[in-house]
């Protein structure tokens, strides 16, 4: 198994973990100075069919590697997709209307030829190293 594979499953397996505990991260109060991270993303952005859309991700402090971020998409009732991992590489079977880039701490996620199935919503995860400890985002 390749690193690639191995950050790919992590990734996947974090999804459910981080939907388990999303509940809980928005009850709480998290700051830097605890050595969290915030993630800020626009509350709506809108498309006409065809047309393309870009959605913005700002972390607070560098990502690991300067591309540990990933993209989801959940559609009502669904569990979260994976889309895209390490910024710009498109998980198995997403087609390529989605692009991923940026790096560092600002990160732009691109529906290109938007369909009435890519009416979601869309998250983006980033993972950090801080104090000697891998931390997660919502």
């Amino acid at each position: 198994m390749t690193t690639e594979d191995t950050e790919i499953l992590l990734i996947k397996n974090m999804t459910l973990i981080c939907v388990l505990i999303w509940t809980l991260l928005c009850c709480c109060c998290f700051t830097e100075s605890r050595g969290q991270i915030t993630v800020t993303q626009p509350g709506a952005v809108s498309s006409a069919l065809g047309g393309s859309v870009t959605i913005n991700c700002r972390t607070s402090q560098n990502v690991n590697g300067n591309n540990r971020l990933a993209w989801y998409q959940q559609r009502d009732g669904e569990t979260p997709k994976l889309l895209i991992y390490r910024a710009s590489y498109r998980a198995s079977g997403i087609p390529g209307r989605f692009t991923g880039s940026g790096s560092n701490s600002a990160f732009t996620l691109t529906i290109s030829g938007v369909q009435a199935e890519d009416a979601a919503v869309y998250y983006c995860q980033s993972y950090h190293w801080i104090n000697s400890q891998y931390v997660f985002t919502q």
